[in-house]
This record gives C-alpha cells, structure tokens and sequence, in this order.
C-alpha cells in the first residue's frame, strides 16, 4: 500500500492545511496515496480522536510532517493512529531517539560537541553543586546551555553561550536565565555542550531517508545562506563520514544540521526527527517527498 501524508491542519480552520505547511501538502498530495490532516492543538489538549478524526480508517501507513511536539504526545500520536487502523512510518522510539539530543548523542560523539546532560522538570534548574558536577567532565573553556531539543540563540549572552564552564557563578546565571526563559515549554532536561567556534555563514540541513541523504537546504533560521559542503572537503566524503552514525540510530526519516568548524572540519551541530524538522523558506522539497513516497511504497 502506498504510504499517505498526515500535515498539521491550519488552527484557524482545521479543514485545510497550516499554511506554514501548504506548499509541502501540495507536494504530497498523490491521487495513489492517503492525505490527512491532524489537529495539533487537540492532540496536545489530550483529545486524540477529536484530532484524528480527518484520517480514514484503515487508509494505511502514514509519513506525518508537522509541529514538533512531545514524545509522550507522539507516542499518543501513533496509538490513536493503531486505533484507526493505520500506523506512523516513524514509531515513539525512533521518533525520541532523533528528536531529544540524549537519543542521538552516543552515535554521533565523534561528530559534535561534546555534551552532558541531565533531565530537569520545567522551572527547575540544577542547583549549584548538581550543575558544577554535571559540567565537570567537561574541562574547562567555554559552553552552551539547551534543552534536548532546543537553544535560546536569541538570548545568547544571557541564555546561550557560557564564556568559561569553571566560573560557576556565570554558570548558574546562564543556566537559571534560560530555565526562567523556557518556563514550561523545556524539552526533556538541561544540556551542557562545549562550544566549538563555527565559520560565519550558517549551518547546511541535510535530509536523510532510509540512511540516504536526498536534499540538502539552508537552515531555516538563515534561508538565503547555505554552505558549501565542498569548501572543506568534497561533498560526498563529507556526507560519507556522517552517513554511519545516521544508519546506526536506525531511524527512517532525520535531519542533520552541519557546520564548518574555523579549523576547517564539518560537525553535526544537531540532529532532528524528520518529520518535525522545518524547511527554509522557499526551498524545492520535491527531490525530499519523491525520496518519502518511494521508501513508503516499499515499506
């Protein structure tokens, strides 16, 4: 069975596409395959029928591409899915392990900063003992705080960026900023990674299905940048040496997020679940949904 495509419905009116995702849809949309829309706003209010309820009933596999959300949320996501008769291409454990930096981190450790982290409830942070053995390991120099999922770049020298992980007082100020910044909306924890000076000139997204990588775009915080992979090495020796750690966390649909480091070597700078991944604006994601509806095809 060919695989459909569950979008984010628009909150506004949840009989058409969100119009952050419209151009995506009209992508998708296949006369040989399933379109559904999701309530994202009633999935996360508990009321998964409600927002299910646009998806047919045994209308088989489904690719979602929307908001990000929890994973308990996701886990909530695919059962309301398995009571429809239908099912996610991406289960909860693949979609945690690309979405939340402690499922990742191990595959990729020789190819980003290196991190620690603990999990946090939401206006909770470390005390001051808990947060200087939690940077211990990572000797001194400088650092930055998020959350499993997400940085407040925004807030850089108040939220972000910690000049020196020995100065514990500076620590704790950043660290407690960013909790108070976060407020209920922190993912998973708190994350310690060491900071690692980045070439100007913004980070390149690469898309990856079924271990392949079949688009790269911009990073949609700076969509008129994209990097040139071969400034460094070629292109395919850069994707080449990334390509192991993505087959390895097993997961079907993920994102890459990877920069020049100043020394002239390319890190992943993030990892993310493929399906809640956002798309600069203005790019042709034709080449990203051809790749999908293939691998759902055989799936």
């Amino acid at each position: 069975m060919e695989a459909g495509f569950l979008f984010c419905a628009d909150p506004l009116r949840t009989v058409r596409t969100d119009p952050v995702f419209a151009a995506e849809a009209a992508l998708a949309r296949s006369p040989d395959s399933a379109f559904a829309l999701l309530d994202h706003d009633a999935l996360l209010s508990g009321d998964t029928a409600g927002a299910l309820a646009g998806v047919r009933r045994g209308s088989g596999p489904y690719w979602y591409r929307g908001w990000m959300m929890p994973p308990a949320s996701y886990e909530e996501l695919a059962r309301g899915m398995e009571v429809r008769g239908c099912r996610l291409l991406t289960d909860p454990g693949s979609y945690r392990r690309a979405h939340e930096l402690p499922g990742w981190y191990v595959e990729f450790a020789d190819l980003t900063p290196r991190s620690v982290w603990q999990e946090r409830p939401p206006a909770e942070p470390p005390g001051r003992a808990e947060l200087a053995a939690l940077a211990a390991p990572l000797g001194p120099g400088p650092g930055i705080v998020k959350d499993y999922v997400k940085s407040r770049k925004d807030r850089w020298d108040e939220a972000c960026f910690i000049p020196e992980l020995t100065d514990h007082e500076r620590l704790i100020a950043v660290v407690d900023r960013f909790f108070a910044l976060q407020e209920d909306s922190l993912a998973g924890g708190v994350v310690l990674r060491a900071y690692e000076p980045f070439t100007p000139g913004g980070e390149a997204r690469v898309w990856w299905v079924d271990g392949v990588p079949v688009l790269t775009t911009p990073h949609p915080d700076t969509p008129g940048h994209l990097p040139d992979l071969e400034s460094a090495r070629g292109a395919a020796t850069v994707l080449a040496a990334v390509a192991p750690a993505v087959r390895a966390l097993g997961c079907r649909f993920l994102t890459t997020d990877l920069a020049l480091r100043k020394d002239g070597v390319w890190r992943v700078v993030e990892v993310g679940d493929g399906q809640v991944s956002g798309a600069p604006a203005g790019a042709d994601l034709t080449d990203l949904f051809t790749a999908l509806a293939e691998a759902g095809a055989t799936d």
